[in-house]
């Protein structure tokens, strides 16, 4: 570990406590961002939250919070902390806001693919958290770039939690605010370990608490990982299934959407299918068989079917003069 002389330390800290300040800068920044993303989120569009990423400061306080736990800083700690409580509800409240005034009947897939946070999105976050905190004692390295890799984890989850919530979707909100709090204490974490092995700051009590909070979120996460991977295995079956000849419920059929509701008994998988073929009760029967002896439980399939009318010139008939 590199020895890092007192006042070198002293002029992070003085950086970070400039950082984590709440400013009226800070304040319109936050609110920016979080207007912008919600609209990207209302809208789907991934371009416009890309936007909103690049102007989140979020990642500010976030390293003075890591850096003050780890010292023992009572004023850079409670400065940071400040900061973040303030910035959060203010957040959702805008996005809540937003919710309420368009009154959105459902949301597209920026939205649902940050309600279900997994291992992936904590491993994610700590990526990004250490990105932020490398650049901190490197100062030749841009803030810039780990801003923008900070705010990717952070502002739109906060506000698909004000969105959600606008619309009572409560399984929706919860799932985004999963996926904040695993960000914060992914990027905190991660912030900790470079400070500590950069020689900034020593092993201190913080550290293990913040490593075993992050334990914690490890077991829903894991959770919701495995059922990503048995969702993934479901519709690669499916989509086997709906290809082969053999066992088929039409060779005209696409599917376009798959879904599985694990709270019913058992799971119900929705398909959205397009086909030019009427799809019987008994072709339904006979998926549903193989799927239970695929992949080893029973599930229910509702097939949802947009129908494909097939026309051609030659149907055209010209009607005899009257």
């Amino acid at each position: 570990m590199t020895k890092i002389s007192v006042d070198i330390v002293e002029q992070m800290r003085e950086d970070l406590l400039e950082d984590s300040r709440l400013t009226i800068n800070f304040l319109i920044l936050t609110v920016g961002s979080c207007l912008i993303a919600t609209f990207g989120l209302v809208s789907n569009s991934a371009a416009v939250i890309i936007g909103a990423m690049i102007v989140a400061p979020l990642m500010l306080p976030l390293r003075g919070l890591a850096f003050g736990a780890l010292e023992g800083d009572p004023e850079l700690f409670r400065d940071a902390l400040k900061a973040i409580a303030i910035a959060t509800p203010l957040a959702i409240l805008a996005s809540w806001s937003i919710g309420r005034l368009i009154g959105l009947p459902e949301f597209g897939s920026e939205v649902l693919s940050r309600t279900q946070p997994t291992l992936l999105d904590l491993g994610i976050a700590v990526v990004a958290g250490g990105i932020s905190g490398f650049a901190k004692v490197r100062p030749k390295i841009s803030d810039a770039l780990a801003g923008t890799a900070i705010a990717v984890a952070l502002m739109p989850p906060i506000c698909v939690v004000g969105l959600s919530l606008s619309q009572g979707l409560w399984n929706y909100s919860w799932g985004a605010f999963l996926l904040y709090i695993t960000n914060l204490l992914g990027i905190i974490l991660a912030c900790m370990l470079v400070f500590v092995s950069a020689g900034y700051a020593k092993y201190s009590h913080a550290l293990s608490w913040t490593l075993g909070l992050a334990s914690i979120l490890v077991i829903p996460l894991g959770i919701s990982f495995f059922q990503l991977l048995r969702q993934a295995q479901i519709h690669h079956t499916i989509k086997t299934i709906l290809l082969n000849r053999t066992i088929t419920v039409g060779q005209m059929v696409e599917l376009r959407h798959t879904e599985v509701n694990w709270s019913t008994n058992p799971p119900t998988v929705y398909l959205r299918v397009r086909s030019s073929n009427q799809i019987t009760p008994k072709q339904v029967r006979l998926v549903e068989e193989f799927i239970a002896k695929e992949v080893g439980r029973p599930f229910t399939l509702l097939f949802q079917v947009e129908q494909i009318q097939e026309v051609t010139a030659e149907d055209y008939t010209e009607s005899p003069k009257q």
